[in-house]
């Protein structure tokens, strides 16, 4: 086992009777019989020759023969070449002869110490004695061959494992030149195939029983690299001996690591095309599986679902950021289940009924009510009164302290949260609508439960009253008469000719519908006219009606025929209202709505009582549900897709903030040809040349993580940048000085009286708006 030349060792046979006498020796095999305790062979072997690349690693003296190393070595007379010697540790040096100018990591010689530690030194250290000027022993000597096994020793020996005057056993060799044999130590040296380290780790574990603790702890390495060696020990053998075969890199088996399962393993190997790349492999190996950073994982959590019995695979080589959870179904189930639980508690709330699914159910078609300001009770009011005066004294006496004490901090937070327990429950339902009402609990695009209130079914509806008709089939809508044939009835006004006057019963007979609708028609006119020259009002008006339609569904309470249209998103993109976009959008409608009064009759008074920039933001926010810009292949408006491009651009709009191109919403959904223009555009032609061999789908997988946080947008979700102001405005400055040179010559040209627009408003050729031609 030892690594000694055939030359050394011949004259360690030939010459071992001619030892000096008083040094213990021994011929190169009873030192390895004697010296070493009886061990198995095959881990002797796996550790001696293979384990360590940066040199051969070592093992421990003997015991007995430690004890008179020291005044043994001291009278040696002579060094015979070949000779075993047990030298003590202190009196080894290093060599300034040794080949390796490179200093030993710290990591190999705690590896060194840690495998000497537990099977002693399994090769002899190569020394030469050291002289003096005058050609005199010194007593020490210097190690040729052997320097990290010296310092793993040193090391152990500064640990208080062994002591300084350790034995160590050595081989003398003055025939050979020191720094060659070193050099050969390290060059002619055959490392083991990882495959075979791969099982043979593989192997400790499963015959020997030794966890990974104990195989690191034995072997010099981290816990974390045993780990990793049994996972690659454990792929299909059939794939290990296609590794060994140079067919697999190591990087391709490390992917295949990531489960245990043989069958799958090779059904994989079998279905892989011309790209091998490693997460190719994981993908396709993981497929079925849910990654611990999908929303349904982090609502469940890694210890429920192990507990339910669930496995997470975990990948050793690569950051899996938690893994992957192998069973879906169960997933599913927990995930359920949870929701479930969620919908009982705030059904307890009150409401009629509680609904729990995975994704929010768009398409319900209900009703939806929100919740209204209500006044505490006196104790409640009272509560918070107390909570908020000892919240602001003990302020004003703590003053702007940096740092509070623990007890004042903790009376802070009790505090504030006492407050903001009173304060949610001035916002509440009526009593009607729990009674009427429901909840859907779903699950939110961040793995939190999404819980939304208020919601009213068609059969739970409260009963209306019936439409005003009679026997002929009329009915009255908007307070006119309708046929049924949806004519207009009108009233018959002329006077009876059989009528001699009015009769008492007629004296309080309405006005008819006729001249009901030719008063009102006047009154719409006024209207009109009065409503364009108060634009205040105006204001107020429009934002009446997008608010009543918007927050008052079937009600009617507008004055403005103005028709909001809210388009649905989730037909045209799968999956869009569970973005965070989408998510800030409710949330603002929401707040909104908990706002608004109950009775739409109030609505008017609510806005005309905000002050402008409420209004503003509420009209914005209106306005904001009705913008279309969705592109249909049957819808001929290019005028109105145009004016979005425009809406965008003054709002600056940066999709990037709300949009990725990955394989389900974009790239897998393209071309290769597409896929390489986005990747060229965003990085060069160079990374767009290393994707143009690759099939489609793996196409598309390397490019989302190429174009992982470059900004690149496809062209559709692009906003166009506003024009520099600086050209229009010089343009315009033009123009106006051309006007206003016009204007001059033509009032020089007019009599002193003038028209009377000029006399009127002299500054209204100033103030006149330019306006430009279309093509301009």
């Amino acid at each position: 086992m030892a690594r000694i030349s055939k030359k050394a060792k011949a004259v360690a046979l030939a010459t071992v009777e001619d030892v000096a006498a008083g040094v213990e020796t021994r011929s190169v095999g009873e030192a390895g019989v004697n010296a070493v305790p009886a061990r198995e062979p095959d881990v002797i072997a796996f550790d001696a020759e293979n384990v360590a690349d940066a040199e051969t690693i070592p093992t421990e003296t003997a015991p007995e023969a430690a004890a008179d190393v020291a005044a043994a070595a001291d009278t040696a007379s002579e060094a015979v070449t070949g000779r075993e010697v047990f030298l003590p540790l202190n009196k080894l040096k290093k060599s300034p002869r040794n080949a390796r100018k490179t200093p030993h990591s710290q990591e190999t010689i705690e590896a060194y110490a840690a495998s000497i530690a537990a099977k002693g030194i399994l090769q002899n250290l190569v020394v030469e004695p050291e002289y003096d000027p005058d050609g005199q022993p010194t007593g020490f000597y210097y190690v040729t061959i052997g320097e990290g096994r010296r310092l793993a020793q040193l090391l152990r020996a500064k640990r208080k494992e062994i002591r300084k005057t350790e034995g160590i056993r050595c081989i003398i060799d003055t025939a050979n030149d020191p720094f060659e044999i070193s050099l050969d130590e390290n060059v002619n040296r055959a490392a083991m195939h990882p495959a075979d380290q791969f099982e043979a780790f593989r192997e400790l574990a499963e015959n020997r029983g030794w966890g990974a603790e104990e195989i690191a702890a034995r072997f010099g390495v981290s816990t974390h690299v045993v780990r990793q060696r049994l996972r690659l020990g454990a792929v299909s053998p059939k794939l290990m001996q296609i590794y060994r075969e140079g067919g697999l890199k190591l990087d391709q088996l490390q992917a295949f690591a990531i489960t245990d399962d043989h069958a799958r393993q090779e059904q994989v190997y079998a279905g892989l095309g011309y790209n091998r790349e490693p997460h190719i492999i994981r993908r396709d190996l993981t497929q079925t599986h849910i990654h611990a950073s999908d929303r349904k994982a982090i609502f469940v959590g890694a210890e429920a679902y192990t507990q339910a019995g669930g496995y997470i695979v975990r990948d050793l080589f690569t950051d899996d950021r938690g893994g992957y959870f192998e069973d879906a179904a169960l997933l599913d189930r927990l995930v359920i289940e949870k929701l479930e639980g969620i919908a009982a508690d705030v059904q307890a709330e009150g409401w009629k009924w509680a609904k729990a699914s995975i994704d929010f159910p768009y398409a319900h078609g209900f009703r939806r009510v929100y919740p209204a300001l209500v006044d505490l009770s006196d104790e409640d009011e009272a509560a918070y009164i107390a909570a908020q005066e000892e919240h602001e004294r003990l302020a004003e006496e703590l003053g702007n302290a940096e740092e509070y004490a623990p007890d004042d901090e903790a009376r802070f937070m009790e505090l504030e949260a006492e407050m903001k327990r009173l304060d949610s429950m001035r916002d509440a339902y009526q009593t009607d609508e729990l009674a009427r009402g429901g909840v859907f609990v779903s699950l939110n695009h961040d793995g939190t439960a999404r819980i939304e209130r208020g919601f009213i079914r068609p059969e739970d509806e409260a009963p209306q009253p019936e439409d005003d008709g009679n026997a002929d089939g009329e009915t009255v809508v908007d307070g006119v008469r309708v046929n049924e044939d949806g004519e207009i009835i009108e009233d018959d006004i002329s006077p009876d000719p059989d009528s001699e006057g009015d009769e008492p019963e007629e004296q309080g007979r309405p006005i008819s519908d006729g001249l009901v609708r030719d008063l009102t028609a006047h009154r719409t006119l006024g209207l009109r006219l009065a409503l364009g020259e108060q634009p205040e009002i105006a204001l107020i008006a429009v934002t009446h009606a997008l608010a009543a339609q918007t927050f008052y569904r079937g009600k009617e309470a507008q004055a403005l025929d103005i028709r909001p249209y809210n388009l649905p998103l989730g037909v045209h993109a799968d999956g869009i209202e569970d973005t965070a976009a989408a998510k800030l959008l409710s949330d603002r409608n929401a707040g909104w709505a908990a706002d608004m009064p109950k009775d739409v009759a109030a609505l008017w008074g609510f806005i005309a009582g905000l002050d402008q920039v409420s209004v503003m933001a509420l009209l914005a926010h209106c306005a904001s549900l009705t913008v279309s810009a969705v592109k249909l292949p049957w819808d001929q408006k290019p005028r109105a897709l145009e004016t979005a491009d425009k809406l965008a651009t003054a709002l600056a709009l940066d999709m990037s903030q709300q949009w990725m191109p990955t394989v389900r919403t974009y790239l897998g959904r393209i071309t290769k040809a597409h896929i390489l223009a986005a990747v060229g555009e965003a990085l060069g032609d160079e990374a767009a040349e290393r994707l143009s061999g690759m099939k489609k789908v793996q196409m598309a997988e390397a490019a989302e993580q190429l174009l992982a946080g470059t900004g690149w947008l496809p062209p559709s979700l692009r906003t166009e940048q506003p024009a520099s102001p600086a050209v229009p405005q010089a343009e315009a400055d033009a123009e106006t000085a051309v006007d206003a040179a016009a204007i001059g010559t033509a009032e020089a040209s007019q009599p002193d009286a003038g028209q009377p627009a000029s006399t009127e408003n002299p500054d209204a050729a100033e103030d006149a708006p330019v306006f430009h031609d279309a093509a301009e």
